[in-house]
């Protein structure tokens, strides 16, 4: 039989009625040939629930029990999902991680996965089992520990399963129903795509689009897994959702397909830092270590020998990058003048494999904001992406100028 993956997220197995509704779906993929494998989250809420309860117990926690206590929340809904689905008469039966085994790294809360052996699964369909329902963001040490993947990390998980047993496709069910050019929140004029490249995925996705978690991508993309987001609130269609794939499966394209923004940016300047060889190393290796999560980076041009470095990250980490700076200069690492950090910025970008081959993308943007009165403060740029750091107060009226420059509205 052929063999279909499908994951639902947290707010898909909210309740037992959704576990319900969900069940039916996967009965009727039964129904239409497939051996299907299903990935679940922990119901909504669960998992947050969980991490409090651990913290609360212990601030300074051990990861390996942080891990045992948070990956119980798939583990409930895998069970009461095999438990529907046999009432429904479909041969179902719950996996945890550890039994399939998932093997991963030792990396506890942040562990990556290695290797999903096949044959345990595989042997249980040729008994007759129709579904494998999984725990998902979960998996086993190599020295038994139960681990997990980090928020999110079902979405990887139904990836890596698919591409292990070279499923015909893998379906992502949520609350939303496929992957707009931008969030519809912020404009009534954002559309659904019927496709996107992986690569235009994996940019959005990094940008601030929480339809998909970027590691998945990355996974789908390497493995050329082809990806469905769709809701699993709206009636069934075998047409609905938005498809990831290869940028040959795409006939009709934009040039660009999707303004994403992040809006707890920070842009963080360091001046007059002594400009020799190995500066940028000294500064960004005790950022790295102190877990500082850089994206832009500008240096400016070089006066007497010193220059100024400006980076950017997410807001929460401004006091952690403050310290990390701190210290490197208290050991003699870096030498600055000062340290100034602006919280109140926000990151828009265009993503489109379009750019690849169509000249004044980057013009015409800047053009756009500068006609709405929006001042850039950091650019850069990649071969399908531009983005641009701007106040934080114009980040709508950004989004909602560009999508309306590139007439995203419009499929192409």
């Amino acid at each position: 039989m052929p063999i279909l993956v499908m994951k639902f997220g947290g707010t898909s197995v909210a309740t037992l009625d959704r576990i319900a509704r969900a069940s039916k779906r996967i009965a009727r993929e039964v129904a239409n040939g497939y051996d299907v494998i299903v990935i679940v989250s922990a119901m909504s809420g669960k998992t947050n629930e969980l991490v409090g309860w651990v913290e609360e117990t212990s601030h300074m926690y051990d990861a390996r029990e942080y891990d045992a206590v948070v990956s119980s929340g798939e583990q409930i809904t895998a069970g009461l999902m095999s438990l529907r689905l046999q009432e429904m008469d479909v041969p179902a039966r719950s996996w945890q991680g550890w039994q399939v085994p998932v093997q991963t790294t030792s990396v506890h809360s942040a562990a990556r996965i290695e290797d999903i052996p096949p044959e345990n699964i595989k042997a249980k369909f040729a008994e007759g089992m129709k579904v494998a329902v999984v725990a998902g963001f979960q998996g086993v040490s190599p020295d038994g520990r139960i681990t997990t993947l980090g928020r999110g990390g079902s979405d990887t998980t139904a990836v890596a399963f698919a591409a292990a047993f070279g499923a015909e496709r893998c379906d992502i069910y949520t609350d939303v129903d496929g992957v707009y050019t931008t969030d519809p929140r912020l404009t009534d004029k954002a559309r659904k795509l019927d496709r996107i490249a992986f690569e235009e995925m994996l940019e959005l996705a990094s940008l601030g689009a929480k339809v998909l978690q970027t590691r998945s991508v990355e996974l789908a993309m390497r493995y050329k897994v082809k990806l469905r987001v769709l809701s699993s609130f709206e009636e069934y269609d075998p047409n609905a959702g938005t498809l990831v794939c290869d940028e040959e499966d795409i006939v009709e394209k934009n040039v660009v397909s999707g303004v994403a923004y992040q809006r707890d940016e920070a842009k963080m300047t360091l001046i007059s830092v002594a400009d020799r060889p190995g500066i940028a190393s000294a500064i960004f290796t005790p950022l790295a270590e102190a877990g500082v999560n850089v994206d832009m980076i500008v240096q400016n041009i070089s006066e007497e020998g010193r220059t100024d470095m400006t980076f950017s990250c997410p807001t929460n980490q401004v006091a952690r990058a403050e310290k990390a700076m701190q210290d490197a200069k208290d050991a003699g690492e870096i030498n600055f003048h000062d340290l100034v950090a602006d919280i109140d910025v926000a990151k828009v970008s265009v993503v489109g494999i379009g750019m690849r081959s169509h000249t004044g993308i980057a013009a015409k943007m800047f053009d756009v904001l500068s006609r709405e009165g929006v001042n850039i403060k950091v650019i850069t740029t990649s071969e399908i992406k531009i983005s641009v750091l701007i106040d934080r107060k114009y980040m709508e009226l950004a989004v909602q100028a560009l999508h309306d420059a590139f007439e995203l509205e419009k499929a192409g």
